[in-house]
């Protein structure tokens, strides 16, 4: 089963390679990654492109101008050939080297999966600011203000091509869109694993203040 990875980058410098070398950690090697960079005017692409040997074929590289976030993941979903697609933020990284494995063993009878989050200091990755935990999803929970973290939220191709991707007509929420879209319209069969996949940099697009929240 091929998981699919795919990182939205733009001006990523000081973060990127925390980023790229959590992928290159991870045991299960089944895998695509797929970098798509909106442009940079900084070391990104540069940084991305010196990890391409190491990744022996299954890094692929693409930097043009975008609409922002999503648009740049959309076109990741749709050029990506994995049978599992997921969403690794270019400031956050895995938590641990078992993610991804823990990922195909858990969906090969669903259709997503999701775990859990930290939030980490930008400037001291290793101190913890805030956790998110997750649990297993039931029909209307987000009507009560559940939703899974999204950088942790993996699922099937399939369900991109039959429902759609992110709809950029969002700011900042179209990941919580297409989630309620996939698991409460959809109906889609999922399964809640309580480990950390991610690490979160405070400061980002959607924890960066109150207002964003």
């Amino acid at each position: 089963m091929k998981i699919s990875i795919i990182t939205a980058s733009y001006n990523s410098e000081k973060t990127i390679a925390d980023t790229i070398e959590s992928v290159l950690a991870q045991t299960y090697q089944d895998i695509e990654y797929w970098i798509i960079d909106g442009a940079s005017a900084d070391r990104t692409v540069e940084i991305a492109r010196s990890y391409e040997a190491r990744f022996k074929g299954k890094m692929h590289i693409v930097s043009q101008p975008d609409k922002g976030i999503y648009d740049a993941m959309n076109k990741g979903i749709g050029l990506c050939t994995g049978d599992v697609v997921g969403i690794l933020n270019s400031d956050d990284f895995y938590a641990s080297t078992d993610v991804l494995s823990e990922i195909a063993r858990n969906i090969n009878n669903v259709d997503a999966v999701y775990g859990d989050l930290d939030f980490v200091d930008a400037a001291n990755t290793a101190k913890v600011v805030r956790q998110w935990r997750g649990s297993q999803y039931h029909e209307g929970a987000f009507r009560k203000g559940w939703h899974p973290a999204h950088p942790t939220f993996y699922a099937r191709k399939e369900c991109f091509e039959r429902m759609g991707a992110f709809d950029i007509s969002f700011d900042v929420s179209a990941d919580f869109e297409l989630m309620l879209r996939f698991l409460e319209r959809g109906n889609i069969s999922s399964q809640y694993v309580p480990m950390v996949f991610v690490k979160m940099r405070m400061g980002g697009e959607s924890t960066g203040s109150i207002k964003r929240i």
